[in-house]
C-alpha cells in the first residue's frame, strides 16, 4: 500500500496527460467531422493473422529504440536542471562521422560494431561538451549555445555528405555515404520469435533493443544508486549548497554534458548498424525533439521514458493504417503535441495534488519533535533548544568582552 501511495504521484501525471490528449483529440476529430472512435479503432488494429500482428509489435518496438535513447539523452541533462535541446544536432552529427568511419574500414563484426558506437558516442559528446564549456566559462545559456550548435552541426552533416564523404553516384535521387560492411551490422532479434514459438515476421527486430536495456538500466543506476546521481540532483537543485558540501558544480555541467551528449549519439545506431548502412539524406530526423517529449511524459525516469518511448512509436506506427484508412494522418501529430501540453499540466497539477497531501500529513501529525539530549525525559518544546543555544552564545560573548 505505501509502495502505491509512493507510486500514485508519479503515475499520476503522465496518465493525466494520456487521458487529456485523447479527450482533446478527439473533440478536434469531431469538430473536423471525424468520427473519433473509428480513427482510435483503426490506429490499434494491428491487424488480422498473427504474421501481420507481429510485424505491427516490431515496427513499434523498432521506433521506439531510438526514441527511447533519446528520451535518456534529455532526462540525464534534466536532473541537473540543464535543457540539452541539442540531442538533434549531437546525434545527426555523430551518425555521419560514425557512418563514414565505419565505412572506411574493415575490422572483425564485434569490433567494427563497437569503433562505430565509440565513434558516434565520442563526436556527440564532444558536441555536447561544447555547451557545458560555454556555459561554465562565458555563463552562455544551453539553451541558446544548444540550438545554435543544431543548425552548425546539421550545416556541417550536409557539407559532409554532399561532398567528402559522399558514396552515392552522381545524379542518384537519395545522397548517401558509402556503405558499412556486413561485419559492422548489428544482427536481428527474430530468432526470438522462433523461441517463443511466436510468428516470425518480415520485418527485422533490431539487435540494438537489447544495447538501448543495457544504457538504460546504467542509467538508472548511475543517477539513481551512486554518489555521482547524488551530487548531479543535489547541483540541480541548489548549486550554492552543492557547493558548500564539497560538490564541484562547474565539474558536474561539464561531465553531465557529456553523458547526455554519449548517449545522444546512441540514437541514430539502430537505423544505422540495423537497416540502412550508411547516412543518407532522408535519415531519421526530428528524434532529439521527440526525446523533450519523451522525457517529459516519463517523468526523466528511465522505467517511465521506456512506457513514453513506446506510447510515441505505437502513435508514429499509427501513420500508415490511418492513411491507408483516408482519415488525417495529422490526428497523430495533434495527439503527440497535446500530450506535450497536457504533460506540462498534469505535473503541475501531481506537484499541487502531492503538496497537499504533505500538509495533510503534517497537520494530522503534528510538528516532528525536537531532539533532546539522548536521555528518557520528555523532548523540549520546538524553541527551547534555540533559545538556549542562543543563550549560550550570549554568555559567551559577555565573557570574551569581561
Amino acid at each position: 500500500m505505501s509502495a502505491l501511495r509512493r507510486l500514485g504521484p508519479t503515475l499520476l501525471a503522465p496518465v493525466l496527460a494520456v487521458v487529456a490528449a485523447i479527450i482533446i483529440s478527439g473533440l478536434v476529430m469531431a469538430a473536423l467531422q471525424v468520427n473519433p472512435f473509428d480513427v482510435y479503432a483503426v490506429m490499434v488494429d494491428f491487424g488480422d493473422t498473427p504474421a501481420q500482428q507481429m510485424t505491427a509489435i516490431v515496427v513499434i518496438l523498432n521506433r521506439a529504440v531510438p526514441l527511447f535513447l533519446a528520451g535518456l539523452a534529455v532526462a540525464v541533462a534534466f536532473r541537473m536542471g540543464l535543457f540539452n535541446i541539442g540531442v538533434e544536432g549531437q546525434y545527426r552529427l555523430a551518425t555521419i562521422m560514425a557512418a563514414a568511419i565505419g565505412a572506411a574500414v574493415a575490422l572483425p563484426g564485434p569490433l567494427h560494431v563497437l569503433l562505430i558506437v565509440v565513434v558516434a558516442m565520442a563526436v556527440a559528446a564532444i558536441w555536447a561538451g561544447i555547451v557545458a564549456v560555454l556555459k561554465v566559462t562565458r555563463g552562455v545559456s544551453e539553451v541558446i549555445s544548444s540550438i545554435m550548435l543544431n543548425f552548425i552541426a546539421l550545416g556541417i552533416a550536409s557539407y559532409l555528405l554532399t561532398g567528402p564523404f559522399r558514396g552515392s553516384p552522381e545524379g542518384a535521387s537519395i545522397i548517401s555515404t558509402a556503405e558499412i560492411a556486413e561485419s559492422g551490422w548489428m544482427p536481428s532479434l527474430n530468432w526470438v520469435f522462433d523461441a517463443l514459438g511466436l510468428a516470425n515476421p518480415p520485418r527485422q527486430l533490431s539487435g540494438f533493443l537489447l544495447v538501448a536495456i543495457v544504457v538504460g538500466i546504467v542509467i538508472s543506476v548511475l543517477l539513481d544508486r551512486t554518489r555521482f546521481g547524488f551530487d548531479l540532483k543535489a547541483t540541480g537543485l541548489s548549486p550554492s549548497a552543492a557547493r558548500a558540501s564539497g560538490v564541484d558544480s562547474r565539474g558536474m555541467v561539464i561531465k553531465t554534458m557529456l553523458i547526455s551528449g554519449a548517449v545522444a549519439g546512441l540514437i541514430g545506431m539502430p537505423d544505422l548498424l540495423g537497416s540502412t548502412h550508411s547516412y543518407t539524406t532522408d535519415f531519421t530526423a526530428g528524434l532529439g525533439f521527440l526525446g523533450i517529449a519523451v522525457a517529459l511524459l516519463g517523468r526523466n525516469n528511465p522505467v517511465g521514458i521506456a512506457f513514453a518511448a513506446l506510447l510515441f512509436a505505437f502513435l508514429d506506427r499509427a501513420l500508415v493504417p490511418l492513411q491507408i484508412a483516408d482519415y488525417p494522418a495529422s490526428v497523430v501529430t495533434i495527439i503527440q503535441g497535446t500530450i506535450v501540453l497536457a504533460v506540462v499540466i498534469s505535473n503541475e497539477v501531481a506537484r499541487r495534488i502531492a503538496l497537499r497531501s504533505a500538509e495533510r500529513g503534517m497537520a494530522q501529525n503534528g510538528p516532528p519533535p525536537a531532539v533532546g539530549d539522548g536521555g528518557s525525559g520528555p523532548a523540549q518544546p520546538a524553541g527551547a533548544g534555540r533559545a538556549t543555544g542562543a543563550g549560550q552564545h550570549t554568555d559567551e560573548r559577555q565573557e570574551a568582552g569581561a
